[in-house]
């Protein structure tokens, strides 16, 4: 945690991890790259209660975990923020606000699915959504960039092309990029081992 951070009590933490989630949640539209976005700049930029590269391996770890990546992203930030506490105040943050909207739109279901004016609403968000994703992958795909090292870089072509050429399923190339992630710390450590 930022040394700045420190004076806040825990309870004025939690009030602020909670808000902030709640707020994310209530206006992020597109998914869990979206809402990863968001949360980098409120929780590493804004607050800096994490650290750029932490919240690149939760990003990570999010995506690679079953489950909505906004929800596992909120438990990976409220964990490392407070603890328990602070992983069920940025959970309940984060699931509020979908529950709540998904609630009114399946009571206005028939309405809401005929309506030409929704529609071309979220067309347009649409094209919002894909902005940010954009930014998500520039923004990640840089950071990669960053290391200079050959090999990630390379991992990070190779799942591109597999992905968007040949049409691999995402979750063998997560799976296949985690167990080379593995094997090379395996390694890594054994070779740390004999010198």
């Amino acid at each position: 945690m930022d040394q700045q951070q420190q004076p806040m009590t825990r309870a004025a933490r939690l009030r602020a991890l909670f808000l902030s989630t709640l707020y994310i949640s209530a206006f992020t539209f597109g998914g869990g790259f979206v809402i990863v976005t968001f949360m980098k700049r409120k929780f590493v930029d804004e607050l800096h209660w994490i650290d750029e590269q932490e919240m690149l391996d939760m990003a990570a770890l999010a995506q690679s975990s079953p489950g909505a990546i906004a929800v596992n992203a909120a438990i990976l930030v409220g964990w490392n923020v407070d603890g328990l506490l602070g992983m069920i105040v940025a959970v309940t943050g984060t699931i509020i606000p979908p529950m709540v909207i998904l609630s009114v739109i399946s009571f206005f279901y028939a309405a809401f699915a005929s309506n030409v004016y929704v529609a071309l609403v979220l067309k347009g968000m649409q094209a919002g959504v894909a902005a940010v994703i954009l930014d998500v992958v520039c923004g990640l795909g840089g950071n990669v960039l960053k290391t200079k090292s050959v090999v990630y870089i390379a991992l990070m072509v190779l799942a591109f092309v597999a992905s968007f050429f040949f049409d691999v399923n995402v979750i063998l190339i997560i799976l296949a990029a985690a167990a080379f992630g593995v094997v090379r710390a395996l390694f890594q450590l054994k070779k740390e081992a004999r010198q």
